[in-house]
């Protein structure tokens, strides 16, 4: 079994802020891109339920947990939850008489559903995937933050500090497979972990892809002509699925941890910005 683990210095802190989203009601948010606002909001839609999964994964598994892992994961439970609710507030304003939001979120529950129906263990192993996956894709922000330059400040701060808190909690997950696994084979481990990458990878770009695409066709694009404009958008240009293809290959390397890539300092200016919110008790 690695030793690796979490940074002794990287804590888990929950934020609790509110952000101001109202802009969302104009409709197209993303500097006016009816492309890029559909791949976010999809992406925003299937945050507070998958949120909600992440969090009652690691928590079937706090008894076996002690020390700074135990207190690692009660900051990322509160931290997934206050997502969960901004993005829950974000999803209000989407105009729900012209886009097909509640077909899209009873998708996304179902599918959710299935996931806790296979188990506490698989639970673990697709958010220990999901969240390399988010990480990858928060680093792609920090790195390019063109992509928001032209979004209004409080929208622009919210996707800001939601990436820079799935970069600081990007191994808790990891953590607790690796604790909880302890007496499986590095094999074992090894082969559970990357197969089930592969094909969330698979499901998640697919259902992300068509969610936009639909809330595209709302728009008056054509079905085919909305997935493409989608698929040029998620994997060539800015290719936010695509960017990161480093940071995500790493995850089938043995003995891979989340943090072999540091990216403290990535978020540095960002944490001290977030870290003078008010936070709640």
């Amino acid at each position: 079994m690695t030793d690796k683990r979490t940074p002794e210095t990287v804590t888990i802190a929950p934020r609790d802020i509110r952000f101001d989203v109202d802009a969302a009601e104009q409709g197209h948010w993303l500097g006016g891109d009816p492309v890029g606002t559909a791949v976010f909001n999809a992406l925003s839609l299937t945050f507070p339920d998958g949120e909600r999964l992440f969090m009652d994964a690691v928590k079937n598994y706090r008894g076996q947990l002690s020390g700074k892992l135990f207190d690692d994961v009660r900051g990322f439970i509160a931290q997934e939850a206050i997502h969960s609710r901004e993005h829950h507030t974000l999803n209000q304003l989407i105009d729900r008489n012209k886009y097909p939001v509640h077909e899209i979120e009873a998708e996304i529950q179902e599918r959710i559903a299935f996931s806790r129906s296979r188990g506490p263990m698989r639970m673990l192993i697709a958010t220990i995937a999901l969240e390399h996956f988010t990480a990858m894709m928060a680093e792609m922000h920090a790195l390019h933050q063109d992509l928001f330059e032209e979004v209004e400040p409080g929208i622009e701060r919210m996707w800001r500090w939601h990436a820079m808190e799935e970069t600081e909690h990007k191994a808790v997950a990891y953590d607790v497979f690796m604790e909880v696994t302890k007496h499986w084979s590095p094999l074992q481990r090894y082969f559970r972990r990357t197969i089930s990458m592969a094909i969330i990878t698979f499901f998640f770009t697919r259902n992300i892809s068509r969610y936009a695409a639909r809330l595209l066709e709302a728009d008056g694009y054509a079905p085919d002509a909305a997935l493409k404009a989608v698929k040029n958008f998620v994997w060539k240009k800015p290719g936010i699925f695509s960017r990161g293809w480093k940071t995500y290959l790493a995850w089938y390397r043995p003995g891979f941890h989340p943090w072999d890539q540091d990216t403290r300092a990535l978020v540095a200016d960002w944490k001290a910005e977030f870290d003078a919110s008010p936070v709640a008790a």
